[in-house]
């Protein structure tokens, strides 16, 4: 169902009762969500419905769930709540970068490798500056850009089926790598190691929806075999102290190996395993002064990493690059 918003009729506080409602399918407790009286949430959304012309919520039995009405208004209310809050953050931030904010969105494996660095010397140029770091899978990163709740992500290409709405802008490659424990137990041996060489191999695999589960699935079967599950389910921290503790061998990006003694990481048989890692925003939205910065510093910290050969094993910066927005 396409529904129109019209900006004169309905107000912006109007479509932030909505969306309390909607994610907290319960009139009261979205009343106190959103610190007001539940009379008061309850006049505005029967405004909101009679500005649009159809019911937004059936209430059936104490029971509040969204019509279609309301499905198809719910992404529309979000995106355009936070690109009013995107609004108010760029005005406030023509005094020169004193202040403003950056949501950024970036996986687990990013988030504890090289990012902290380019976070530390974002944080000591632009002190006030506020920085939101998300950590999730691809999937879960590129949804959150479409709903107006990151101004930059950290993705892994490809996605699965073109975004046409993101302008994604590809700037590392990393190699995969098999990690196995360093103790003898369960230690992969070899300089290199083929994808058909952990047929029946307990394996330590990630949640459903991380990027590496899916990369490590389709080369398991793509070389002919299902992959064993020792544990499954894990984020990134508990796949390595699960490999580390000798419970199997697990598909990572090398970079994670950096600072753990513990493991060993084995490359795979050329060509192996890799991965691109790309910067995203909304094609519809400008990045705030303040996310163009943060690209600007994430960018030349990378160059500079490259040229000193300082950046982690496995990982090569994708040329041209340029640090300019």
């Amino acid at each position: 169902m396409a529904i129109a918003v019209r900006y004169g009729a309905v107000q912006l506080q109007q479509l932030a009762y909505f969306v309390a409602v909607a994610e907290t399918r319960h009139f009261t407790h979205a009343a106190e969500r959103m610190r007001v009286a539940q009379p008061s949430l309850s006049k505005q959304i029967k405004a909101l419905e009679t500005d649009l012309g159809a019911p937004l919520f059936s209430r059936a039995r104490g029971n509040v769930t969204l019509t279609p009405a309301g499905e198809a208004l719910l992404p529309l209310a979000r995106r355009m709540l936070a690109d009013a809050d995107t609004a108010r953050r760029e005005v406030g931030e023509l005094a020169g970068l004193r202040r403003g904010r950056v949501r950024l969105g970036a996986t687990p494996s990013l988030c504890a490798g090289l990012l902290a660095d380019a976070l530390a010397r974002f944080h000591r140029d632009y002190p006030g500056i506020e920085l939101l770091v998300e950590e999730g899978g691809s999937r879960d990163l590129v949804r959150a850009l479409a709903r107006g709740q990151l101004d930059l992500a950290l993705i892994i290409l490809p996605l699965q089926g073109d975004d046409p709405s993101l302008v994604t802008e590809e700037i590392l490659r990393e190699n995969l790598v098999v990690v196995s424990p360093s103790h003898a137990r369960g230690r992969v041996r070899k300089p290199y190691i083929r994808i058909d060489e952990l047929r029946g191999r307990p394996m330590v695999m990630f949640r459903r929806g991380y990027d590496l589960r899916e990369a490590t699935l389709n080369a398991c079967r793509q070389a002919g075999f299902e992959p064993r599950f020792a544990v499954e389910g894990g984020e990134m921290d508990a796949v390595l102290r699960f490999v580390e503790a000798g419970l199997g061998i697990a598909v990572v990006p090398s970079m994670v190996l950096d600072g753990r003694p513990g493991l060993t990481g084995t490359p795979l048989v050329p060509p192996g395993l890799s991965r691109t890692i790309a910067l995203a925003h909304r094609k519809d939205v400008e990045p705030t002064r303040a996310a163009q910065a943060f690209r600007a510093t994430l960018l030349f910290y990378l160059a500079e990493a490259a040229h000193e050969r300082s950046l982690p094993p496995g990982v090569e910066l994708i040329t041209p690059i340029s640090p300019n927005p």
